[in-house]
């Protein structure tokens, strides 16, 4: 953004919030960065990414939640790394070692979710791969910051000839202790350590009697701290092998941060997307405490500015100490009403509700969830805003005058791309100058294109807000009958300053509001007064509104009910009528096969019983689609609707197997239809089932092929063998037969021609054996005569 009024809107207290939810020197850093800006781009991304953390904390009762607590401040150890030669403190090497430990665990939570959360997944992939690094130096420096014996074979054998160095040493000294235990020169019978070499104390008095050196001395002076000659060597022995330790803990050191520096361009890139990792999980817990949501930005020319439910997170803060919480405000402006002028009661929240639009919007374009229920806002260059009393001794200016300074500037800095924040507009001024003025510089934002709030008692400014274009008025809640305010924006109708009202509650004497009220003029009077009314009767209006909104839900919902009721009984109806259709069609069966039974157990009478139970089956399929088609339609109490018939659609004929396609209509109830290779003309009543187009068969799987069926088209439906040998059309005439049956074919004709009838005898042997063949004939004259045969299949 350029220009911001983050002060006074208390951007930085909103941080500082923020930042109760940081953890680590990583992620206060990151945070020191949050500023108001204005790439969509950028914002969007890192509101995304907010966005997938809250809902990743929110499923955290089944994912593990990355954890950015006791992780120390390392920027000085990486600068450390960029300088060649420069070795790191082992507590630095130790410091580095766990973040890059913790980075791993972090990684691999995150790239576990990445399915759910890509934007997480994908800032954990520039997390780097220190695997390696970590199993070489792990456990080899210790918490305290001390080299473990096992980072090399040399430390731990130049640490065990220490540890067998103070051995001798602490010998050697019992000893001597031993030896003069009786002779009254020793101060106490201990070893003690001066200058790091092992000494024993003396008393003072008694120094000549002891050979040996003397390391210092007690405060008081009565005791010499004397290292005996015996064990000069032993101590030489053991700074010696000490000042080892000492090279060889430096030669470590220096090993470990060469390790280190070499990767120390991805340790940088790690503790960078570390920052970002942490700030983005602290936004969506500041998100969860405070049930925010992400905010959307519109666009030109469609800018819309709304805050559904918002609330002031500070005042939030403050209020749940006091176990209260903020009343809600909901603000809606639209590309042709940007502007918004509120009234209403001192003290009825007029200037937070400035301070939560401007704070929110600022949070917003800073890539931070805002708590509202839903935000869509303009991206806007800048927030000009003038809240409070501004007023300098210094500088010689009164609160009038620190106004119009300050609002100067916002005049000359305004644009559409502004969002301009105006409190107490026109006051600490004659009031109709200030309401004067006061609409002249709201007029001119509005001119402007800027998205304007503005807060006022003016009357002046009231009714430029019931006439003006683009412009809406709004008011801060007041209950009349307890004289307090209810913090609730109502848009649409002016507000009543109510400041008699007020003082009246805050124990201002009688007799002066008494005077008060007679001093007002009686236009004064009638306005608050109508104000009041109109107040009254919007309430009214709201609630009769809101009753009926539950009115109508009650309704909706018992007419879901009924439905629901009335569907559950006809279906119970439904399922009583297909059961007792079972049971007639169960009985009508069993009869029919009980009667085949007796007819078969007569000689000779096989056929007939074969044939009576193929007749048997289709009476019993015919009575089957009867009562699909007409009694189970009505008792759904659904009238049994026949789509249009068209041509060119497929229909299903009453006592035609075959399905038939319509040709063309004849009349209003006649239409000619072609069954296989059929035509024929048959009513429009004996159409029992319009069927719906043909859906392209899906695609089939690779390495997997479709072979279809047998269709009914002429090679199916007709053969021609004149002028065959009889041996070979029957053969192809038999197969002909077995590819009608695959296709359903319930007609077919077969052209042998008239010759000597030789051909014709051959055929007419073997139709007569074929299991197929249900009858054979000569077909009509116009279909061939005597020279084809017309073979009717068994179904």
């Amino acid at each position: 953004m350029k220009t911001t009024s983050a002060a006074e809107l208390e951007f930085d207290a909103l941080v500082q919030l923020l930042g109760r939810f940081i953890s680590s020197p990583l992620g206060a850093a990151e945070l020191a960065r949050v500023a108001p800006g204005q790439g969509r781009e950028r914002l969007e991304a890192e509101l995304a990414e907010a966005g997938e953390a809250i809902a990743f904390l929110r499923s955290s009762s089944k994912l593990p939640v990355p954890r950015f607590s006791g992780l120390a401040d390392l920027a000085q150890a990486v600068e450390k790394l960029r300088i060649e030669g420069a070795s790191l403190e082992p507590r630095e090497i130790f410091d580095l070692l766990a973040l890059l430990d913790r980075a791993a665990d972090i990684k691999s939570i995150l790239l576990a979710a990445a399915e759910r959360f890509p934007r997480l997944g994908a800032r954990a992939r520039s997390l780097g791969d220190f695997r390696a690094l970590l199993a070489d130096l792990a456990g080899k420096i210790l918490p305290d910051g001390s080299v473990a014996d096992q980072a090399s074979v040399a430390l731990a054998r130049i640490r065990r000839e220490i540890e067998k160095q103070k051995k001798a040493i602490h010998e050697s000294l019992e000893r001597f202790l031993r030896a003069h235990q009786d002779e009254g020169v020793l101060q106490e019978q201990i070893v003690t350590i001066r200058n790091e070499r092992f000494v024993v104390p003396v008393v003072s008095g008694q120094r000549k009697r002891i050979a040996g050196v003397i390391h210092g001395a007690s405060s008081s002076g009565h005791t010499l701290f004397v290292e005996p000659l015996d064990t000069i060597d032993l101590n030489n022995d053991l700074v010696r092998l000490a000042e080892q330790e000492m090279r060889e803990c430096h030669r470590i050191l220096r090993e470990f941060t060469e390790r280190l520096r070499g990767y120390s361009e991805s340790i940088r890139q790690t503790l960078a997307a570390m920052g970002v990792l942490e700030l983005a999980f602290a936004k969506a817990r500041f998100a969860v405490e405070f049930d925010c949501v992400i905010p959307r930005f519109s666009a030109p020319p469609s800018r819309r500015f709304l805050l559904k439910d918002a609330r002031h997170p500070l005042l939030e803060d403050v209020l749940r100490k006091r176990r209260r919480k903020p009343v809600p405000a909901t603000i809606e402006m639209e590309q042709d009403r940007r502007t918004l002028l509120i009234s209403g009661p001192n003290t009825g929240g007029k200037t937070v509700l400035l301070k939560t639009a401007g704070l929110l919007v600022l949070m917003a374009q800073s890539g931070l969830p805002v708590p509202c229920a839903e935000a869509e806002l303009p991206l806007f260059e800048q927030v000009l805003a003038d809240i409070g009393d501004n007023q300098s001794i210094e500088q010689s200016l009164s609160t009038f005058s620190a106004h119009i300074s300050h609002i100067r500037e916002m005049v000359l800095e305004a644009s559409p791309d502004s969002l301009v924040l105006l409190d107490e507009l026109g006051a600490a001024t004659d009031p109709e100058e200030g309401g004067a003025l006061g609409v002249a510089v709201v007029d001119h934002f509005r001119a402007a294109g800027a998205f304007t709030l503005a807060s006022t008692h003016l009357l002046a400014l009231k009714l430029y807000g019931a006439g003006a274009a683009n412009v809406l008025n709004a008011s801060m809640g007041f209950d009349e009958q307890t004289l307090e305010p209810t913090y609730q924006l109502r848009v649409g109708l002016p507000g009543k300053s109510a400041g008699l009202d007020i003082a009246t509650r805050l124990g201002m004497p009688a007799p002066v509001m008494e005077r008060a009220r007679q001093a007002m003029s009686t236009r004064e009077r009638d306005l608050a007064r109508l104000l009041g009314e109109l107040h009254v009767k919007l309430e009214a209006v709201s609630k009769l509104d809101a009753e009926l909104g539950e009115r109508r839900a009650e309704l909706a919902a018992r007419e879901k009910e009924l439905a629901k009721e009335w569907e559950k009984r006809e279906k119970a109806k439904l399922q009583e009528l297909e059961r007792r259709c079972e049971q007639v069609l169960a009985r009508f069966e069993a009869e029919s096969r009980e009667t085949l039974a007796k007819i078969r157990e007569s000689a000779g009478q096989r056929k007939a019983a074969d044939q009576g139970a193929r007749k048997a089956a289709k009476i019993g399929r015919e009575l089957r689609e009867e009562f699909d088609n007409t009694v189970l339609a009505a008792a759904a109490g659904v009238p049994a609707e026949m789509p249009r018939i068209e041509e060119g659609v497929r229909v299903r004929l009453k006592g035609i197997r075959d399905l038939a396609r319509v040709r063309r209509k004849i009349g209003a109830d006649r239409i000619e239809v072609e069954a296989g290779f059929m035509k024929m003309q048959v009513l429009v009543e004996d159409v029992l089932e319009v069927l719906p187009p043909v859906e392209p068969a899906a695609k089939l799987p690779r390495n997997v092929s479709f072979q279809p069926a047998p269709q009914l088209n002429p090679a199916v439906q007709e053969i021609n063998v004149i002028g065959e040998h009889a041996e070979e059309a029957c053969e192809r005439v038999e197969r002909f037969l077995d590819s009608a049956v695959l296709a359903t074919a319930s007609r077919v004709r077969i052209v042998h021609g008239h010759g000597m009838g030789i051909l014709r005898k051959a055929i007419a042997e073997l139709l007569a054996k074929s299991p197929h063949v249900e009858k054979f004939y000569p077909a009509p004259q116009h279909e061939g005569g005597a020279g084809a045969t017309i073979v009717e299949i068994k179904e």
